[in-house]
């Protein structure tokens, strides 16, 4: 299974720590980010990863280089502009392949088992028709108190109760992003929703630690709290 690690955002609330930092190489409990999530893919297996970047892309690549440091392999997906997630996934979809992939935002800071992300993409792969994403979903952090999602039954929901967050840990089918023309910008946001309206999108409710890490403040904090 490959897995996508999306890196390509300017980190405008972040500033002026992204001025010359890119947002996933900030570092937390000792580490950068980025490095949490290449760790515990490796831990559960996953070491095929690709990671798209824009904003100073090239101290990605110098920090993380091809990955063998870490157990992995690394292929970049240089956007030059980003390209908003699901713009940037269908422009890397070239190096996914044609099999389900995992996709995690590199700004945030998560406790779960990636190992449950290769059921999932077993799971897809076998029963296509089913389901064509799976989302990780967590309780509503005080910035975002309304949620985005609701549970029912593992099936994502536009409305209900309670509403969840998307932790922006996601399994997706490839198809799902082959009528995004490669190279333009496409927002994630709609696309889930046409899905999710055709029945197409299971999820999980993930109830340990998860981070939006969009702020200096958050940063900080998270930290601390690794420290």
């Amino acid at each position: 299974m490959k897995a996508m690690i999306l890196a390509a955002g300017r980190g405008e609330r972040m500033r002026p720590l992204t001025d010359s930092t890119p947002k996933p190489l900030l570092k937390v409990g000792g580490k950068p980010l980025i490095v949490w999530h290449i760790e515990n893919l490796v831990r559960a297996g996953i070491t095929d990863l690709v990671i798209n970047h824009a904003h100073l892309g090239h101290m990605i690549e110098a920090a993380l280089g091809d990955g063998s440091q870490f157990g992995a392999q690394i292929r970049y997906s240089a956007e030059g502009e980003a390209l908003e997630t699901a713009g940037g996934i269908a422009y890397a979809l070239p190096l996914l392949g044609n099999a389900p992939f995992l996709v995690v935002n590199g700004d945030i800071f998560i406790n779960y088992d990636f190992g449950r992300a290769q059921e999932m993409a077993m799971a897809m792969r076998a029963n296509p028709e089913l389901f064509a994403a799976y989302l990780v979903l967590a309780n509503n952090p005080l910035h975002h108190e309304q949620g985005d999602f609701a549970l029912e039954h593992s099936m994502v929901k536009l409305s209900g109760h309670p509403m969840l967050t998307f932790t922006g840990v996601a399994v997706y089918h490839p198809d799902v992003f082959r009528d995004i023309e490669r190279g333009t910008k496409a927002k994630l946001a709609p696309l889930l929703k046409t899905l999710i309206g055709h029945d197409l999108v299971r999820g999980e409710h993930h109830r340990a630690r998860w981070v939006d890490v969009g702020t200096p403040q958050r940063l900080a904090t998270l930290d601390r709290m690794l420290k």
